[in-house]
């Protein structure tokens, strides 16, 4: 269990090394989150706000398991990770194996809907709801049921060019921004309490057929949330 800190270069070298799905389901909107963010992540959760050395960590729709496996790496006491989708439950075992790190994780391949419990931490990349409107939703509402603190990524109504550059140019990859007034407003609703908000520039290559780019650029906003447990 690492008791160090882990620079986040040598964490998104770690990270790098997890195989995406090698055919993602546009229905489930499988984009594995990228090395870069997932470790941008990753470092502000452990120690920003010392939510994942020596603590109890669930992956929500965890694919390949790149969030979940980092959590391990980085010293997380035991970690979980759940995913509807088999094929990508397969390759996150694989993805421990080839990380060392078998010995640390979890794997479940089921709904979220089965997991029940509390976690001290909640990781997540959810669907955006681009193909299924609302699909974020039912993972916020599990993550706000089952964790302490929860962080969740997800796509910004900013499209601004210039900020987007100022991030890309940025030391760290992220700046505290605004929360949006509806996920506000939901999280509220449903018990949470937003602690922080996060952007960062997520590039995904293109990978769907209605991709129209060799790859899409945009503004994922990580939330930090307390939950209800």
């Amino acid at each position: 269990m690492q008791k160090r800190l882990v620079r986040k270069l040598e964490l998104e070298m770690l990270l790098s090394q997890i195989e995406p799905h090698p055919s993602p389901k546009p229905s489930l909107e499988q984009c594995t989150v990228p090395a870069d963010v997932a470790a941008t992540m990753l470092h502000i959760a452990a120690y920003t706000h010392e939510d994942i050395v020596d603590k109890t960590v669930l992956d929500l729709g965890c694919g390949t398991g790149r969030l979940a496996l980092g959590a391990a790496f980085l010293g997380a006491k035991q970690v979980v990770g759940v995913d509807i989708d088999k094929d990508a439950v397969k390759l996150a075992f694989e993805n421990s194996l080839r990380t060392n790190l078998k010995e640390k994780v979890q794997w479940i391949t089921a709904d979220i809907d089965v997991i029940h419990g509390s976690f001290d931490t909640v990781l997540q990349n959810p669907p955006f709801g681009v193909q299924r409107r609302r699909a974020d939703r039912k993972f916020l509402e599990k993550a706000l049921e089952t964790g302490k603190v929860i962080y969740s990524l997800h796509k910004s109504p900013q499209k601004d060019n210039a900020f987007i550059k100022r991030l890309k140019a940025s030391k760290t990859g992220a700046a505290s921004v605004a929360p949006s007034p509806f996920l506000k407003g939901f999280i509220e609703k449903h018990g949470g309490k937003i602690k922080a908000v996060y952007a960062m520039v997520m590039t995904i290559p293109h990978m769907f057929n209605f991709h129209t780019k060799r790859k899409h650029e945009f503004i994922a906003d990580l939330y930090v949330i307390e939950g209800k447990c």
